[in-house]
């Protein structure tokens, strides 16, 4: 049986109020008052499950990506 892989991670506006959350599998698991704050928790959270961190910007864009388990496309070099 293959292995589960954790969800993304996804550090996005807030959409009920001011602020950034953290977004896993649709549901906020944190808020934040900064993007910062929640970046670097979205970033702790992603690294503990191995997960992809997802960083998006005011327009919704994904501005950063980063990997924290086991990545099935590394770069090549």
């Amino acid at each position: 049986m293959a292995k589960k892989t954790p969800s993304s991670v996804h550090t996005t506006p807030n959409k009920n109020g001011p602020g950034w959350t953290n977004v896993v599998s649709g549901r906020v698991t944190s808020t934040h008052r900064t993007q910062a704050a929640a970046a670097e928790a979205g970033r702790a959270q992603a690294r503990a499950t191995g997960a992809e961190h997802r960083i998006h910007g005011r327009n919704g864009q994904i501005r950063e990506s980063n990997s924290y388990g086991n990545d099935p496309h590394p770069p090549r070099g």
